[in-house]
C-alpha cells in the first residue's frame, strides 16, 4: 500500500499555507515532517486527513483519491491525532479507545465482536491493557498519550497522522512515545506521518524526513542523507554542526556556541 501526495496546495483565504508539496509514503514507514513554526506542517496533515480541502493537488491511497470518498469511508483509511486532543477527564482509557471504532458503526451495525477485538488489540499494542479502567486524569502525560494512540489504532486505518505527539512531554515520556510509534509501524505495518519540532528526535526515530519552510518542500529523504548544516541553516537560520549519535549514528544537531552566546547576550541586555 502507498500514500501519494501530488502537488498539494492549501490556502487560508488568500494566504498560501502549503505550496506544491509532493511526497510518497510506503507501508510500515515512519515519516517526520519538520520545519519552523508556521511553515505548513499541520496544514499538510489536515489536508491529508480531509480536514482542510486543498486548492490544488491530490491525496491518493493505493491510487484512490481520499477526497472522493464519503467521510466515514475516508475515516476508515486515515486517522488523525491532533496536537491537543480533548476528552472528559473522568473518562477511562477503555472508553476513550472505544471511540476509535466510531467509523465502523452505523444505524444497522452496532458494537460487535470485531469492535471488541480491535479495542483489545489496540490496548495490547500500546501497553495500556492494565490502564484500561483507569481514568485519564489519573494518568501521567506519557500514559495518557499512549491511551490516545490506542484510540487511533482501534480505528484500524492504514494511515495514521500525529500532530506533535510529544509536545508537553518530558524527555523520558518523549522517548517512550517515539519508541512506541516505531514499534507500532513495525508490528502493524501502518504508515505513520508525524509533525515534530525536535529535528534531532525526528532524525533518530523516522525513516524519512520531510523538511518544509514557507509552505514548500525543502528536502525529503532518509535523515542520514539529508540532515546537514546547510539544511539546518535553510530551515531555521541557525549555524549548527551535525554529528553522528553514539551507537546508532543518527544525525544530532548542535547549534554553534557563538550563536548561543549572542542570543544569551541579547536577552541579558534586553
Amino acid at each position: 500500500m502507498e500514500l501519494v501526495v501530488e502537488h498539494l496546495r492549501a490556502c487560508y483565504d488568500d494566504v498560501v499555507a502549503v505550496d506544491d508539496v509532493s511526497l510518497r509514503v510506503e507501508t510500515g514507514q515512519v515519516v517526520a515532517i519538520v520545519g519552523p513554526n508556521g511553515c505548513g506542517k499541520s496544514t499538510l496533515l489536515r489536508a491529508i486527513a480531509r480536514l482542510h480541502r486543498p486548492a490544488r493537488g491530490r491525496v491518493l491511497l493505493d491510487g484512490e483519491d481520499l477526497w472522493s470518498l464519503r467521510p466515514k469511508e475516508a475515516a476508515r483509511r486515515v486517522a488523525l491525532l491532533p496536537q491537543s486532543p480533548q476528552a472528559p477527564e473522568a473518562m477511562t482509557v477503555a472508553d476513550l479507545v472505544r471511540f476509535g471504532r466510531h467509523p465502523h458503526q452505523g444505524l444497522f451495525q452496532q458494537w460487535s465482536q470485531e469492535d471488541a477485538r480491535a479495542v483489545q488489540a489496540a490496548l495490547e499494542l500500546t501497553g495500556t491493557t492494565e490502564l484500561a479502567h483507569r481514568r485519564l486524569d489519573q494518568l501521567s502525560g506519557g500514559q495518557r498519550q499512549r491511551g490516545w494512540l490506542a484510540m487511533v489504532l482501534a480505528q484500524e486505518t492504514p494511515v495514521i497522522l500525529l500532530d506533535e505527539p510529544i509536545s508537553m512531554l518530558d524527555l523520558g515520556h518523549q522517548v517512550e512515545v517515539l519508541c512506541l510509534i516505531r514499534e507500532l509501524a513495525a508490528k502493524s505495518g501502518r504508515m505513520i506521518l508525524m509533525v515534530l519540532h525536535d529535528l534531532t528526535a525526528a532524525a533518530r526515530f523516522a525513516d524519512v524526513l520531510v523538511a518544509m519552510r514557507d509552505g514548500r518542500l525543502v528536502a525529503a529523504g532518509p535523515p542520514r542523507e539529508i540532515v546537514s548544516p546547510e539544511l539546518v541553516r535553510e530551515l531555521y537560520d541557525v549555524e549548527a554542526d551535525v554529528l553522528p549519535a553514539p551507537g546508532c549514528g543518527a544525525p544530532v544537531v548542535v547549534a554553534h556556541q557563538r550563536r548561543l552566546a549572542a542570543l544569551l547576550a541579547s536577552r541579558a541586555s534586553g
